[in-house]
């Protein structure tokens, strides 16, 4: 038997389902390459309260049945289980998962170590309370799209002190995703 996210219940399966309005966070991911990132991101979404995760997959690497994906013994491997009760949407297309946001009326803010979008904000300089919030994580080797650039509002960086420039997907998401649920949790208060 399937519940509603709002009424989670860790030994059933979650069906997909977003609040109409108010307050909602959700994580994007922009064709993910690795299971084993996808699994810890769903965790990281998972344990930080994150509303869902969309995941735009346009190489068909998912499947687009959820309750098969939720099988996956590599994601509930990597989700330590989490896929289970995780609120996940898969899109083919960029385009599918903008028109979701926006007709869910979402504010959709990027992650970038490189300047792609039209703007750039230092994560410590970031205002992330907006009421209903998706941030784009791209590609692994890529990071995010052009179009995905465009059709954010700015663009998030996470301040490097070492030599790296970047960090791993599933470890960018964690730092990200919890300064925006410490910002809107301290907003809420």
């Amino acid at each position: 038997m399937s519940k509603s996210y709002s009424v989670l219940d860790q030994n059933e399966d979650v069906s997909f389902s977003l609040r109409p309005e108010g307050d909602a966070l959700v994580a994007v991911l922009e064709n993910p390459n690795y299971i084993r990132n996808i699994g810890t991101v769903i965790r990281n979404v998972n344990a930080l309260g994150v509303d869902a995760l969309l995941v735009v997959d346009n190489l068909n690497r998912l499947d687009a049945d959820i309750s098969e994906l939720r099988q996956r013994k590599s994601l509930l491997k990597y989700s330590n289980g989490a896929v289970k009760w995780t609120n996940v949407k898969r899109f083919e297309t960029v385009e599918q998962c903008f028109s979701f946001l926006e007709e869910h009326q979402f504010v959709s803010v990027g992650t970038s170590p490189h300047h792609i979008c039209n703007k750039q904000v230092k994560l410590s300089d970031s205002k992330l309370a907006h009421q209903r919030l998706a941030i784009w994580f791209g590609e692994e080797s890529k990071g995010l799209s052009e179009e995905v650039a465009e059709g954010c509002e700015y663009c998030l960086t996470i301040e490097m002190k070492g030599r790296v420039e970047s960090l791993n997907l599933s470890t960018t998401t964690g730092i990200v995703l919890h300064e925006a649920v410490r910002q809107r949790s301290k907003q809420a208060g």
